[in-house]
């Protein structure tokens, strides 16, 4: 049965404001407390490097591959661990327009596969909390950079 880590934050900024802060990998050192860095290209079908930092300090590394791209309103990829089935996790950013120039921005990840539970275990929370601190600070980039 597949895992589920869910957030969301409503920022005052327009679609394309908070799209454009989300995608644009080269500053998220300036901003970004967790997920650090993040190279290649962004298209579908493409492999990403990701690199993580959990609010406890440790590093993580993976290479995901984008599954979905909805320019203004959703990028999502899916990682998995050895070979499908073990540990997949597929990872949603969904920006949905609210009236007044307002969005809500979700971050989930759905974590599905044989160790899926244990390893949230092991994980569930830290990640948790690095979404949340991946949301304030998205929410504060994009309502600064009006």
């Amino acid at each position: 049965m597949p895992q589920v880590i869910k957030t969301k934050i409503e920022i005052n900024a327009s679609t394309e404001k908070v799209w454009n802060v989300l995608t644009d990998f080269d500053l998220y050192p300036e901003w970004n407390p967790f997920v650090r860095k993040i190279k290649g290209d962004l298209s579908e079908g493409s492999c990403l490097q990701v690199f993580l930092e959990a609010p406890e300090g440790k590093a993580m590394v993976f290479n995901p591959t984008v599954v979905k791209i909805e320019p203004g309103r959703q990028l999502v990829w899916l990682d998995r661990v050895l070979f499908p089935g073990l540990f997949d996790g597929e990872h949603y950013f969904v920006i949905n327009p609210l009236t007044g120039g307002r969005v809500t921005f979700c971050h989930c990840e759905i974590f599905s596969g044989l160790l899926s539970k244990l390893i949230l275990k092991l994980i569930g929370q830290s990640t948790e909390a690095g979404f949340h601190a991946m949301n304030k600070a998205l929410k504060q980039r994009a309502e600064e950079e009006k």
